[in-house]
């Protein structure tokens, strides 16, 4: 991997593959470099794709306090290291870092979000509210495996999955970012779409959706996509949150390339 050093000195750790326009992937909660891998081999033919550790995750560094200001500057090092601009693409929390990354005025050309998870119902606010105070809780107890529990709960995961997945290999690996769930939830803010700041973007955007994921989440996709005055929406039929790489891939290509 290379690394590139942030505003603040934070290393922050990418790895570079294909050749072309520069896209930048960022990915939301748990999320690594190895993470968004599969999707970035798939645009390599076309595009040099970066993909990268968000601050406190895997070979990248991390510094308190955390702020979401310092996430925009990770990526603004990575955009020097591409060249001086690229577009981006982000997933969940990380499509939310790249509508803060874009509404700050880093040099993007164009950018796509899958899903930022924002309400778009005030009285949503209570649930994350209650969320964001538990959270805190057991983070500052050191209670890595109920915080991983307390997210995926929020996610509307069943019990029963829950339990399986503390059993599995991979909940060693949700652990040890478990303290990163704070900082996708401040990449939220209060919690409710932007809207004043998108107002003000011109980049060129496409905001995404699973056409089989749940109404609020459409809802915040298409609500997102007005508000950016360059922006456009696009449903992906039968997917999910879990969008599939070969799905996404030629959708982002086709936008991307125009």
């Amino acid at each position: 991997m290379c690394k590139v050093k942030s505003g603040d000195g934070t290393p922050i750790a990418y790895r570079r593959s294909g050749e072309g326009p520069p896209v930048i992937l960022v990915g939301g909660a748990f999320s690594t470099a190895e993470s968004e891998a599969p999707l970035a081999r798939l645009l390599a033919p076309r595009f040099t794709t970066i993909t990268y550790d968000r601050r406190g995750r895997g070979a990248s560094g991390d510094r308190a306090p955390y702020a979401v200001e310092r996430e925009v500057e990770d990526l603004a090092a990575l955009l020097a290291a591409a060249g001086g601009s690229a577009a981006l693409y982000g997933v969940s929390s990380g499509g939310a870092l790249v509508l803060e990354a874009v509404a700050a005025g880093l040099p993007v050309t164009q950018f796509a979000v899958y899903e930022p998870p924002y309400a778009t119902d005030p009285a949503a606010l209570r649930a994350r509210a209650a969320y964001t105070e538990r959270l805190t809780e057991l983070l500052a107890r050191g209670l890595r495996d109920d915080a991983v529990e307390l997210f995926l709960s929020a996610m509307e995961l069943h019990p029963a999955t829950i339990e399986v997945m503390r059993r599995s290999p991979l909940w060693a690996d949700l652990a040890a970012v478990a303290h990163t769930l704070a900082y996708d939830n401040q990449v939220l803010g209060e919690g409710l779409i932007p809207l004043r700041r998108l107002s003000a973007v011109t980049t060129r955007a496409m905001i995404v959706d699973g056409g089989a994921s749940p109404p609020v989440v459409r809802d915040a996709a298409r609500a997102a996509a007005r508000a950016l005055p360059r922006g456009r929406h696009r449903t992906l039929t039968g997917q999910t949150h879990e969008v599939a790489p070969h799905v996404l891939a030629p959708v982002l290509e086709e936008f991307f390339a125009a």
